[in-house]
């Protein structure tokens, strides 16, 4: 649509002229020949710019200027005026006016060309603002957005933290846990819990990828662990006790789910009267250390990751555990905070700092500097299992 332009002159004359050409360059022109006319029209129509004579009777060109961009600041205002009253000129540019045409206009083609790079300088404008009104509304919607994810998440974290143990002491052995999360949700989660006078329970698990999604599998972990919990105590299932047979419960599930997430493991059960202990690992890596006598070293014992491979088998293994001892399991995030070359070089800097800890976690935590970091690279799980003084 062709741009409507409003010629101000109190020269019938001139304002004519200019009328009768921006006619057959088709824009759309209305015509006044004072302010005060060119009010009342304004007032009735929408204008895309403004042609201006500076001098006129009653409400000058200046006048009207100042009105005009304070009430439309992005009207295009070409003035034109007589090369004796260039003061004028300079104000009305100051106060915001587009350009300039000194009269008599000789040549209309500078008339339609000021008109043109006035439009077009408006019309970019106009679009920067709408762009910075969206970019606006969009950060804050942004901000909104965020600031539901940030309550959701720490809903979350909530929930999580719920779901962990609470410290654990039977028969004389005491189970202990910390978790630093690299997000507010984390992937890693423990879990340990009696299951009569002399069995317990006890897995730490690191699930893949980071954030809700890896959170929320977490959760279908311990709902899988309460209702093999439930059945053994109804005498419907004693998957809970076999270690191998709950990696597979736990690997047909997560396929099932279909959330296209796996996760490592390490499941024991400890007999708390003979000190045996069961286990079945799947995929999880740096495997238990066994602390006694003055010595760290890992378990032995390999499996599929869980979740993974629906032809995944897991094996079970037994060891008799010494009195006393401790047992600390990791999640591969204490891994990734060690600024040692090689993994080799990694796994002999864990078995020391466990030695050296006797089985304090927190001990642990000093030694490897990780409560003064500012964020660790991915979730860490430890959980301590120990009977007697090391």
């Amino acid at each position: 649509m062709a741009a409507r332009v409003l010629v101000i002159d109190d020269d019938s004359t001139v304002r004519d002229s200019m009328v009768a050409f921006l006619d057959d360059y088709d824009y759309q022109v209305l015509s006044a020949a004072c302010g005060r006319d060119a009010l009342q029209l304004l007032a009735e129509h929408s204008v895309d710019a403004v042609v201006c004579d500076l001098k006129m009777p009653g409400l000058n060109g200046i006048e009207l200027l100042e009105r005009l961009k304070l009430e439309q600041p992005l009207l295009p205002v070409i003035v034109v005026s007589g090369a004796g009253v260039m003061d004028d000129v300079v104000k009305a540019l100051r106060l915001g006016a587009d350009d300039y045409l000194v009269k008599p206009i000789l040549d209309m083609e500078v008339l339609h060309h000021s008109l043109r790079k006035s439009l077009q300088r408006a019309e970019l404008e106009a679009d920067n603002n709408a762009y910075r009104e969206h970019l606006e509304k969009t950060n804050t919607e942004l901000k909104r957005g965020l600031d539901e994810l940030r309550n959701d998440q720490q809903a979350g974290r909530q929930a999580q933290l719920r779901m962990l143990p609470e410290p654990v002491q039977l028969d004389g052995i005491q189970c202990d846990h910390k978790i630093i999360p690299s997000l507010m949700l984390s992937g890693d989660f423990l879990d340990y819990f009696e299951l009569d006078d002399k069995q317990l329970v006890f897995y730490i698990a690191d699930v893949s990828g980071h954030g809700a999604s890896s959170a929320f599998v977490t959760v279908l972990l311990k709902n899988l662990t309460y209702r093999l919990r439930r059945n053994l105590q109804r005498g419907s299932s004693d998957d809970l006790l076999h270690p191998s047979q709950v990696l597979d419960r736990i690997n047909s599930e997560l396929l099932a789910s279909e959330l296209e997430k796996h996760l490592t493991m390490f499941y024991g059960v400890i007999d708390t009267e003979t000190l045996m202990l069961k286990y079945s690992v799947g995929g999880h890596f740096p495997m238990p250390v066994l602390l006694q006598n003055g010595s760290a070293e890992y378990l032995t014992g390999r499996g599929m990751p869980v979740g993974m491979f629906r032809e995944a088998e897991y094996q079970n293994y037994e060891l008799q555990l010494p009195e006393p001892f401790s047992l600390l399991l990791f999640s591969d995030g204490i891994l990734e905070i060690m600024a040692e070359p090689t993994l080799n070089d990694k796994e002999a800097l864990l078995l020391k700092v466990a030695a050296n800890s006797r089985g304090d976690l927190q001990q642990i935590c000093a030694e490897l500097g990780i409560d003064d970091l500012p964020e660790v690279p991915d979730d860490i799980a430890m959980v301590a299992i120990g009977r007697g003084v090391l």
